[in-house]
């Protein structure tokens, strides 16, 4: 049996019985106006609007589009809106179970039943992301030649999970994650309206706020936690779907959290204070609750680089540029999969050697600057890369490090009034105890109280030879 006779075959089913079909399912929208959040790609004369015909002289733009966002934020049912509005046939592929062998049999049935008197096919391909470059290359004919109208859907980003060619020939659509906002309005539509829940359930407020939490803006994953709670409170003989019997239904515990409130900055607090007592499995814990409690990653994400800066700093090098490399992959790939990235980076920071000598060194230079301890630039470190300079005296004095043994000239780079202080007190915990030692030496050599260490003359010869003009 072809893929699309699958689709018309369930589609039949629901209507004869909606009943039998997920709440979420139900609750997809008929038309555009119908959808819940992503109002960048829905005002009048948007792309998308054109695609389905609105605005005049009918469906236009190109016969491949790209979705690209979160799991739960109206791929499918984007795809499914645009074949209704243009009266398409409409086949659902799903690129895990899929191969090159299904989507051939859609192109080709599309192919044979092309002509006056037939509908046209949208194929829309799930999770395309999974398919590899030879199954994509699969795909260009029938885009090119538009036997089929291609909406695909990838939670990746496209530009490095699909390929050039296909992606060239796309309307690319970034959707936004929904908002607490978008998902209630969701919610109390689907208790509300006929086709859902038609009013045989209430849903308190603690409940709601409960779905909320556990969606993360994922609408297919709040309504389908809404229809097993619903379903077993109706099991009870009961109306209201209280918080115990959703809890139950959905085996996942509330949260104590609100994001907006104290418990956020409370929660976060203990997250990086944890991670700055090295206990990896507190931190865990604090991140598991904030993930649980819908917090947006992106948050959990830069308060991890701070910690690399302001608890680890040089005792670990590498812990800022796992953290920032945690934020990137976070921004590209969001929830659940960021989850795996974010506890990759706690326990790597949790378990690091600590040390906040670099946040007391620039804290403690900038407190001096606005007591008023800065005073003019040494004469000789002035610029001199303009008429004049000479004159003023700048640059006179000055010793090209490179040219001496070492590298290191012993002379004087702070302005007076600071001449002598010491900011950055390094500690001896992991890497940072090997600055520590550099600091040191450093800091003999520019008093002059070390003498210079034998450098090998053809080392001193190329030094000198790259030297660039002085500034």
């Amino acid at each position: 049996m072809e893929p699309d006779l699958f689709t018309a075959a369930a589609e039949e089913r629901r209507e004869k019985d909606p009943s039998a079909s997920p709440l979420a399912v139900r609750m997809r929208p008929r038309t555009l106006d119908d959808v819940v959040g992503q109002q960048h790609l829905l005002r009048p004369g948007s792309p998308l609007r054109r695609l389905v015909g609105e605005g005049g002289g009918g469906p236009a733009g190109p016969s491949s589009v790209m979705l690209w966002g979160p799991p739960g934020t109206g791929k499918t049912t984007l795809a499914y809106v645009v074949s209704q509005a243009t009266e398409k046939r409409f086949v659902e592929l799903s690129a895990i179970t899929a191969g090159v062998k299904e989507v051939r049999a859609v192109i080709e049935s599309a192919r044979r039943s092309t002509g006056a008197y037939s509908k046209d096919t949208v194929l829309f391909l799930d999770e395309i992301h999974r398919f590899s470059k030879a199954q994509q290359d699969s795909l260009l004919p029938a885009v090119e030649n538009r036997w089929v109208t291609l909406i695909a859907a990838t939670t990746e980003n496209p530009y490095f999970s699909v390929i050039s060619p296909l992606l060239s020939r796309s309307l690319l659509l970034t959707l936004e994650a929904l908002t607490d906002e978008d998902v209630r309005s969701l919610l109390r539509r689907a208790v509300e309206e006929e086709r859902g829940l038609g009013g045989s359930v209430t849903l308190p407020p603690e409940s709601e706020s409960h779905l909320l939490r556990i969606a993360g803006g994922d609408a297919r994953r709040a309504l389908t936690a809404l229809e097993a709670g619903a379903g077993a409170a109706l099991a009870k003989g009961e109306r209201a779907v209280t918080l115990a019997t959703l809890e139950e239904a959905v085996d996942r515990a509330a949260v104590t959290y609100d994001r907006d409130g104290d418990q956020h900055y409370d929660v976060a607090s203990a997250l990086i204070k944890s991670i700055r007592g090295s206990d990896v499995d507190a931190s865990l814990h604090y991140l598991a609750r904030m993930i649980e409690a819908g917090e947006d990653p992106r948050f959990i994400a830069r308060r991890l680089m701070i910690s690399a800066s302001e608890d680890i700093g040089l005792a670990d090098p590498t812990a800022l540029q796992t953290a920032v490399a945690a934020a990137q992959a976070v921004a590209m790939i969001g929830f659940p999969e960021a989850r795996i990235t974010l506890g990759h980076a706690v326990v790597a920071l949790a378990l690091a050697p600590k040390s906040n000598a670099a946040y007391l060194a620039v804290d403690a230079a900038l407190a001096d600057v606005r007591n008023g301890a800065a005073g003019p630039v040494p004469a000789h470190l002035r610029d001199t890369h303009y008429q004049g300079s000479a004159k003023l005296g700048h640059g006179k004095g000055y010793q090209y490090p490179h040219d001496l043994p070492g590298g290191i000239a012993a002379q004087q780079y702070a302005p007076d009034a600071i001449h002598g202080k010491r900011y950055y007190e390094p500690t001896r915990y992991g890497a940072e105890a090997r600055y520590a030692e550099v600091a040191e030496r450093v800091r003999e050599r520019l008093r002059g109280a070390a003498p210079a260490s034998e450098e090998p003359r053809a080392a001193e010869e190329a030094h000198k030879s790259r030297k660039p003009q002085e500034g």
